[in-house]
């Protein structure tokens, strides 16, 4: 299975100053305090006194570090937008203001936590120069790792709210959870929201992937909770939280369950139809009914100074996991949770069939069943394992662009997916196939944990392939089952026990990267001498570019 890639390539947001090179260590969070990044503003003047001895030197010194920033900043013009990259995994907002304040006014920060870079906007550009002058002339230090910075190819980081104004805000934040391998209700964001401040209503919606409103009473609230939570993960290593401001400043909420609540309404419970209101439990749902092994919530810690002093929160929150499939299929929508099965439409009438579905969704989780629907051309419904993994796949593959066609991957309202009405694909292939038993399934296995649940990207990690093949070999079966062709390859260095080969593939965007993996993954090698096919397996890599 794929091992993590450390480091971001240079693709991403601007370019890099030639000086800067990427740290490559992750040392855990821990805030620095600004009166040791402080540093004195350069003198634009100096008497005859300070132009002797070590005075004169410093001078030169600083007129040499601004003719080298002068130098290099043809590479990408100025800007108030900041790009800043090398940040550890443990980074949130409130570190980079604490940090790059004393630079200027800083009016938004969007992180990519992901790619461990953030866009930092200042108030003028002589402030962002100042911040890109510096971090090119000594180390700055973020969270006790050395980050770097460049001018971004924006002019301006583009928010969600009102575009027309750079100070807009609102007491109502809207939370992407991004990588969201465990399920988030309402009550772990409750608990991850509200030691800022306190939350009045709360919102979950997956249309497109899971996001979230947090409504907090007062704006001073909604800023401080951006700051402390915007890139922390809600639990370790996934689940990361982008927090935006939202459009609406208020939040409307119908009913109190996993999907939205009202905290101001405590009373507020959900009506079934035809059963009359249901009785308040004073202690909730028992955690043992039915429900599987509880995992530890990470909220902020005990010493952020955004926590509120006089509440006290539980370092330790549990969450409740998807009713096991072996449950009756009687039992009510309400307690099954969302829908194991994904709907997917936009699909090339002539290019798609059951097994391609298959080698893209199984990326997110087990695949049972797909279904191709007779009655809306170019949609089908997949059913996966569990409710979490059509999360994920929602998440990473709704909008990707498939065979000139974009993917629209939503939850269905249907439970499973029954084969009734199978007909011919137009490449003769069935419209309806069962998964469930085929071993190409990656989450069933003692090490499903190496499984990297990564959105599409250009580079392709393969693995699992015959040891004597190579890359004339590999282009000519990208041409044989007219798959996109790779430009770069990159093979791993093999342990000496090892019987298989693992490397990488770039292609020249991420739409081929998709069809490649779409129609070559799984395919069997046979080779002399070996009585058992090799299936090469494909996924996508972490890395931007070889």
């Amino acid at each position: 299975m794929e091992e993590k890639e450390s480091g971001v390539g240079e693709g991403g947001e601007g370019g890099f100053y030639r000086s800067a090179k990427r740290a490559r260590t992750e040392e855990e969070a821990g805030a620095r305090d600004l009166e040791e990044g402080e540093e004195k503003e350069e003198e634009t003047g100096s008497t005859e006194e300070d132009a002797a001895g070590s005075g004169c030197t410093d001078s030169r010194n600083r007129r040499s570090a601004r003719k080298d920033f002068m130098k290099d900043s043809h590479l990408i013009p100025p800007s108030p937008v900041v790009h800043v990259r090398g940040l550890c995994d443990a980074v949130v907002e409130a570190d980079l203001v604490e940090v790059l304040e004393k630079f200027g006014t800083i009016c938004y920060v969007m992180m990519m936590p992901f790619k461990r870079q953030a866009l930092v906007e200042f108030d003028s550009l002589e402030s962002a120069e100042r911040c890109v002058m510096s971090g090119g002339s000594e180390p700055i230090f973020i969270a006790n790792q050395q980050a770097f910075f460049n001018f971004s190819t924006s002019q301006r980081i583009t928010r969600p709210t009102n575009a027309d104004d750079p100070t807009s805000r609102n007491k109502v934040l809207l939370l992407s959870i991004q990588n969201p391998l465990y399920p988030i209700s309402t009550d772990v964001l409750y608990t991850v929201c509200n030691p800022v401040g306190n939350v009045l209503r709360i919102v979950i919606f997956k249309r497109n992937g899971i996001q979230a409103m947090v409504e907090y009473p007062y704006l001073e609230d909604a800023q401080k909770a951006k700051m402390a939570l915007n890139g922390a993960d809600i639990y370790s290593g996934c689940c990361t939280l982008k927090i935006e401001y939202a459009r609406p400043n208020r939040l409307n909420v119908v009913r109190n369950d996993t999907s939205s609540w009202d905290y101001t309404k405590p009373f507020l419970l959900h009506r079934d139809r035809g059963k009359g209101r249901q009785r308040q439990a004073i202690l909730g749902e028992h955690p043992s009914n039915g429900y599987g092994p509880h995992c530890p919530l990470l909220p902020l810690p005990p010493n952020s100074r955004y926590r509120r002093s006089h509440e006290h929160v539980p370092e330790l929150v549990s969450y409740k996991q998807l009713v096991p499939k072996t449950f009756p299929s009687t039992l009510p929508s309400t307690v099954l949770g969302s829908s194991s099965v994904a709907m997917v439409s936009g699909l090339h009438p002539n290019k798609m069939n059951c097994n391609r579905l298959f080698n893209l969704f199984c990326l997110y989780g087990n695949v049972e069943k797909v279904k191709f629907m007779k009655s809306v051309p170019g949609t089908a419904l997949v059913e996966m394992a569990d409710e979490y993994a059509v999360d994920r796949a929602v998440t990473h593959l709704n909008g990707t662009k498939v065979f000139g066609k974009k993917l629209n991957v939503c939850v269905s309202r249907q439970q499973a997916v029954i084969p009734s009405q199978v007909f011919e694909l137009a490449d003769g292939s069935s419209s309806y196939q069962d998964f469930s038993l085929t071993r190409n399934n990656r989450f069933s296995s003692t090490h499903s944990h190496r499984n990297i649940i990564q959105p599409p990207t250009a580079v392709l990690h393969f693995y699992n392939a015959p040891p004597t093949l190579n890359q004339q070999q590999l282009l000519k079966f990208c041409s044989e089952h007219d798959a996109p062709a790779f430009t770069k390859y990159k093979v791993f260095d093999a342990k000496p026990s090892s019987k298989t080969l693992s490397g990488l593939l770039e292609f020249d965007c991420k739409a081929a990267a998709v069809e490649a993996l779409i129609v070559l993954n799984h395919h069997q090698f046979r080779i002399a001498g070996s009585s058992n096919p090799f299936t090469i397996k494909l996924c996508f890599s972490t890395s931007t570019h070889l």
